[in-house]
């Protein structure tokens, strides 16, 4: 059987390709492809301990089965560049946007603001000039782009439902990034200031972790795809070997890459 494979991030770079078709025989798992993968390109194996594995577009066991052309996408820890969208329309949810243009907050936040907010909460994520002493020139975002948009509507229903607020609003940028733009912007409203930022910092600490998108870094000596947090437990690598053995993790194998 055939099926389409997906590398995202530092994956991608050494697949040297963004996509590729991959014969397995009938029967074959997700663990199997990634198996293949790994006769293909050694390199892959340094990150199983960290790589997660989505089956048409939804998180996987290794030992899921695939069948006649699955989508099968290799996702290291997110960081949420790569090369901009070939899409030239924001992608849209009830909630949630992905989108190439500028972030419009005010139009944002006058869309989700009512009279009986007591509080709107804003989070305004920025692309700052400089990382860990080194100068920045720019970002560029990538993303998983339907698993993504579907994650960030899940993540603000879900912070509906637990959390006492009224509405919220989630817009990320793709593509290229200058420096003092929004990457990321979370709006809350709710009668109560608590409850706002409670929620506002549970979804852009669950959406770094959870939502399929990644950031590349450019410098002036350079670029590195940005370390992302580990996935939660709920989130199967493609290894079950155990956590203290000794191999590279994402962040540990993502040297720098030269300009391009």
């Amino acid at each position: 059987m055939r099926v389409q494979v997906l590398f995202f991030g530092i994956l991608k770079d050494l697949a040297g390709a963004a996509s590729a078709q991959l014969e397995l025989a009938s029967g074959a798992t997700a663990a199997d492809l990634w198996s293949e993968l790994n006769r293909q390109t050694p390199a892959l194996a340094r990150f199983e301990r960290s790589v997660a594995l989505a089956v048409n577009q939804q998180y996987s066991e290794p030992g899921t089965p695939l069948h006649e052309g699955d989508e099968v996408a290799l996702l290291p820890p997110v960081s949420g560049g790569g090369s901009v969208p070939d899409h030239p329309k924001p992608l849209k949810s009830a909630h949630c946007r992905l989108q190439c243009e500028a972030i419009d907050a005010e139009s944002i936040i006058h869309r989700i603001k009512r009279g009986e907010d007591g509080a709107v909460l804003v989070f305004d994520g920025v692309a700052r000039n400089n990382t860990r002493g080194r100068r920045t020139l720019y970002l560029e975002y990538e993303a998983y782009e339907a698993m993504a948009l579907e994650k960030l509507e899940g993540l603000a229903r879900q912070a509906l439902e637990q959390f006492k607020i009224r509405d919220c609003a989630i817009a990320h940028r793709l593509g290229r990034i200058e420096i003092g733009e929004s990457s990321v912007l979370i709006v809350v409203a709710s009668a109560h200031r608590a409850a706002a930022f409670e929620a506002c910092r549970w979804l852009i600490d669950t959406l770094k972790k959870v939502v399929p998108i990644w950031k590349k870094e450019y410098f002036v000596d350079g670029a590195v795809w940005a370390d992302g947090d580990p996935f939660p437990e709920a989130v199967p690598t493609v290894s079950s070997a155990p956590a203290d053995a000794t191999t590279a993790s994402a962040g540990e194998a993502s040297k720098d890459l030269p300009n391009r």
